[in-house]
C-alpha cells in the first residue's frame, strides 16, 4: 500500500491510499480517482515528503509537528458539526423512534439527530421520512 498526497484543479488538497503507484496510474487514468471534498476527477499527485524509517523505529520518538493551517474543508465540517450540536436536539440510539414519532404526529416536530443502524435508516426512507446522514460521530463525553 502506497499514500499518495493529492491535490485537484479547484485547490483541495487531500490524501488517498493506494494498492502500488501503478494502481493509482490506472484508476486515475478510467476516471476513478476524484477530489475528496469537491468531486472533480481533475487530480494531481501533489509534493510530498517520503516516509524513511531509520534503524530502532521503537525507540525512535517522532518530532513534534506545527500545526497546520487547517484546510476549508475541515473547517467547514466543523461549522456543520458545531451547528448541528447547538441548534438540535441529540437523541442518541433513539433516533429511529423519535423521527417516527414525529413522523406520526405522536411528539412535536424539532430538529434531531442521533444514531441508526443502517437498515432502520433504509426502512425510515422507505416510509418516506426524510433524513439524511451526517458526515460526523457524536462528541462522546468520558469519565
Amino acid at each position: 500500500m502506497i499514500q499518495f498526497a493529492l491535490k485537484c484543479d479547484q485547490g483541495h488538497s487531500f490524501d488517498s491510499w493506494f494498492q502500488s503507484a501503478a494502481a493509482y496510474d490506472k484508476l486515475r487514468a478510467a476516471g476513478h480517482v476524484a477530489c475528496a471534498v469537491c468531486g472533480s476527477a481533475e487530480v494531481e499527485k501533489a509534493l510530498m515528503a517520503p516516509r524513511v524509517n531509520h534503524g530502532d523505529t521503537a525507540a525512535a520518538k517522532p518530532a513534534p509537528l506545527s500545526e497546520p493551517a487547517a484546510d476549508p474543508a475541515q473547517q467547514a465540517l466543523a461549522a456543520l458539526k458545531a451547528h448541528v450540536e447547538q441548534n438540535t436536539d441529540y437523541v442518541g440510539r433513539n433516533f429511529t423512534t423519535e423521527a417516527r414519532k414525529m413522523h406520526s404526529g405522536d411528539a412535536p416536530e424539532r430538529a434531531i439527530w442521533g444514531e441508526a443502524k443502517p437498515e432502520e435508516a433504509k426502512a425510515l426512507i422507505d416510509d418516506g421520512i426524510q433524513i439524511a446522514p451526517l458526515p460526523f460521530v457524536p462528541t462522546r463525553k468520558t469519565n
